[in-house]
C-alpha cells in the first residue's frame, strides 16, 4: 500500500484516524499496533511474521542488555546477539542470491545450488536499521529498555515511516510512545505537510519520472551526449521528488497522530559540494551510519589515515545498503573517493572560489553518482554511460529524440527545478494573507492529485525496493 494511493487516502487513513481518535488513550498504541500490521500486510502478509520476530527479538533483548548492562561482557553478547540476527535476517532476504550468484563464478561447486528468488520484504533495510539502534542505544545507556511490547511494537511497526523512512531512533521517539499530544494545530500542520509531500511525488516525481524511463530502455548506442545529460537530470528530480515527497507525507502522517519525525531532506541541489549534498540528502541515513559506524570505527579522531578507511568502510556500507548490485557499491566507492578529496584538502579550495563555481562541481559530482546509481547492473553499464556524458556518444551531441522530449518536457523541467530550491522561504507574506492561501492551496492541490490519480497507471515508489 503506497500513501499515493486512492485506498490509502480514502479507505485506509480516514478508518485509522477515525478509530484512532474516537479510542480511549490507554489503547491507542495498541490500535496502532494493528493498524501498522494490517497496513504492512496488506501486500505481503507472510512477511508480517518476519517483523513479529523482529519485533520479539529486539524486545527482549533491550531487556537483557539492560538488566547486564553492569556485566560488560554479557550486556555485549546481548547486543551482538541482536545485531547478528537482524543483519542475518537482511542478508539472507536482500544479499543471498547476489552472494550465491557472484561466488557461482569462482566456485563451480555451488553451481548446484540455485537463487531462491524470494521477495524482498518491504522497508526491510529501514526498519533493520531502527531495530538495531534500540539495542545499541540501551547498551549505550542513551535510553531506557521498552517494558510494554505494545509500544515497542508501535515503535518498530509505525506506518507512516515503516515502508521507506525516515528511520527513526528509539530514544528520539521513546517519550512519545507514550507521552504525545494530538492537537488540532498539529493535525492540520500534518495535513499540510502531507499534500505538499503528494504534489511532490504525484504531480513531479511521477511526470518527471517518465523521461527517465524512455531513456533507460533505450540502447546506449543512440543516446546523444545531451541526451544523456537530460535523462538524468531528470532521474535526479525523480528520485529526489520521489523520496523527499514520501518522507514529507511520512512526517505529515506522523503529526496527524501526534508523532514528530525529523526532517529527512533540506534542499540538497542547492549544494556546493558533496559534502553539503550528504548533510541535506536522507538526512536520517546519513545520521544512522555516523552514529552506530562512523564514530565507532573512530570517525576522525585517530589520524588521516584511519578517518579516510572510515569514510571508505562507511561509503561501502550505504552503497550495498541500497541494494544488491555491484552498481550501488560502485556508487558508495564513489563518493568515498569524492568525500575523502574534499575532506583532504578540496573543500578549503571550494569555499574560496565564487559560490557558482562551487555549485556547478557539486552538479557534475552528483549527477555522475546518480548515473552510477540508476544504471543497474556490475557497473560496466554505468560507467559506459557516464562517457556518453562527457562526449563519447555514437550519434553525437544531439539527435532528434533529445529535441522531441525537451519539448515535451522542458516546461517540467523548469518546474521541478524551482521546487528544488528554497525560493519560497525567501518570501515574506503576512500570517493572515498566508493562511487563507495555504488552505486554498491544500485543497486545490488534493482535488488535483486525486484527479491524476483516478487516470494514472504510472505511479511507482522508487524507494520502496530498498
Amino acid at each position: 500500500m503506497v500513501f499515493s494511493s486512492l485506498f490509502f487516502m480514502f479507505m485506509y487513513l480516514p478508518i485509522v484516524l477515525g478509530i484512532y481518535y474516537v479510542t480511549p488513550l490507554k489503547y491507542r498504541n495498541l490500535f496502532l499496533l494493528i493498524a501498522n500490521l494490517a497496513f504492512y500486510g496488506f501486500g505481503e502478509p507472510i512477511y508480517i511474521i518476519i517483523m513479529i520476530i523482529s519485533i520479539f527479538v529486539d524486545y527482549t533483548h533491550g531487556i537483557l542488555v539492560e538488566k547486564y548492562r553492569e556485566n560488560d561482557k554479557k550486556a555485549k553478547y546481548f547486543v551482538m546477539q541482536s545485531v547478528v540476527i537482524n543483519l542475518g535476517i537482511l542478508i539472507f532476504f536482500k544479499y543471498f542470491d547476489f552472494i550465491l550468484i557472484n561466488l557461482q563464478s569462482v566456485i563451480p561447486a555451488l553451481n548446484a545450488f540455485e537463487p531462491l528468488g524470494l521477495p524482498l520484504p518491504i522497508g526491510i533495510s529501514f526498519y533493520t536499521f531502527q531495530t538495531m539502534s534500540y539495542t545499541i542505544d540501551i547498551y549505550r545507556n542513551d535510553a531506557k529498555a521498552q517494558r510494554s511490547i505494545v509500544d515497542f511494537g508501535v515503535y518498530v511497526t509505525l506506518f507512516p515511516q515503516l515502508i521507506a523512512g525516515p528511520i527513526v531512533k528509539y530514544k528520539d521517539l521513546a517519550e512519545q510512545l507514550k507521552g504525545r499530544k494530538e492537537t488540532f494545530d498539529k493535525f492540520s500542520s500534518g495535513v499540510k505537510i502531507f499534500t505538499l509531500g503528494l504534489f511532490k511525488k504525484v504531480m513531479l516525481a511521477n511526470n518527471i519520472g517518465m523521461l527517465w524511463d524512455a531513456y533507460k530502455v533505450m540502447p546506449q548506442n543512440e543516446i546523444s551526449v545531451l541526451g544523456a545529460w537530460l535523462s538524468i537530470i531528470a532521474f535526479s528530480f525523480q528520485l529526489y521528488f520521489d523520496f523527499s515527497g514520501y518522507s514529507d507525507m511520512a512526517r505529515g502522517l506522523g503529526r496527524m497522530l501526534g508523532f514528530e519525525f525529523l526532517e529527512n531532506f533540506n534542499f540538497p541541489y542547492i549544494s556546493k559540494s558533496a559534502t553539503e549534498f550528504w548533510r541535506r540528502w536522507h538526512i536520517s541515513l546519513g545520521s544512522w551510519f555516523r552514529e552506530y559506524l562512523y564514530i565507532p570505527l573512530g570517525g576522525n579522531k585517530k589520524g588521516k589515515m584511519k578517518l579516510y578507511r572510515n569514510i571508505f568502510i562507511v561509503w561501502f556500507a550505504t552503497g550495498i545498503w541500497h541494494g544488491a548490485e555491484w552498481n550501488y557499491a560502485l556508487w558508495g566507492l564513489y563518493y568515498g573517493v569524492v568525500l575523502t578529496i574534499e575532506k583532504g584538502f578540496l573543500l578549503k579550495f571550494l569555499e574560496k572560489i565564487p559560490r557558482i563555481f562551487s555549485h556547478i562541481y557539486a552538479i557534475i559530482i552528483i549527477i555522475i553518482g546518480w548515473t552510477l546509481f540508476a544504471v543497474e547492473g556490475n557497473g560496466t553499464e554505468a560507467l559506459s554511460y557516464i562517457s556518453i556524458l562527457f562526449g563519447n556518444s555514437s550519434v553525437g551531441f544531439i539527435n532528434s529524440d533529445v529535441i522531441y522530449y525537451l519539448s515535451n518536457y522542458g516546461i517540467m523541467l523548469v518546474i521541478c527545478t524551482l521546487f528544488s530550491i528554497p525560493l519560497t522561504r525567501k518570501l515574506k507574506i503576512s500570517d493572515k494573507i498566508k493562511e487563507p492561501i495555504t488552505q486554498v492551496l491544500i485543497i486545490v492541490t488534493l482535488v488535483i492529485c486525486t484527479a491524476y490519480l483516478v487516470d494514472a497507471t504510472y505511479n511507482p515508489f522508487l524507494y520502496f525496493r530498498f
